[in-house]
């Protein structure tokens, strides 16, 4: 369980509580966006709405494959944001990727070392374990561009 517990902890740090890597996390990145802000668009940049969406999308459809063994995610809807039209719009994207992403946490302490190396739906995608980190990887990749562009319009 100790392989759990750290990759738990790991995603935890981007995602919740962590400063070790970033100096900064999801959560606390975007405690203080407004729903204006979130929306703001540069460019042909994401807004800090379609990446937080985004990565939500994966955190959650992974979460559900973990609780009914049923992958039904597809990349061609990562990006296909409700539109955010109030504040309580982005608040609720906002909190359902702090709930999606406790409940992955707690899904993936749970996992035993043989579950973290089976093969994760099909053999091409690898191992739980791989799919896993590369969670966390794509978090910390997008939280970088969250934390740029939150620094473009602020």
């Amino acid at each position: 369980m100790e392989n759990s517990t750290q990759l738990a902890k790991r995603f935890k740090e981007v995602l919740l509580d962590g400063k070790w890597i970033a100096n900064t996390n999801y959560k606390e990145q975007l405690a203080d966006i407004t729903w204006q802000e979130a929306r703001h668009k540069i460019g042909s940049l994401n807004t800090i709405a379609a990446l937080t969406f985004h990565v939500n999308y994966y955190i959650s459809g992974v979460a559900d494959f973990f609780e009914k063994g049923k992958l039904e995610i597809h990349d061609k809807y990562s990006f296909d944001l409700p539109p955010i039209q109030s504040e309580a719009d982005w608040k609720n994207l906002v909190n359902e990727l702090i709930i999606n992403s406790e409940r992955f946490a707690k899904q993936v302490e749970a996992m035993s070392d043989e579950q973290l190396d089976a093969t994760f739906v099909q053999e091409k995608y690898g191992t739980y374990r791989r799919n896993i980190e590369g969670m966390i990887e794509h978090s910390y990749y997008h939280l970088g561009q969250i934390s740029l562009i939150k620094k473009m319009i602020l």
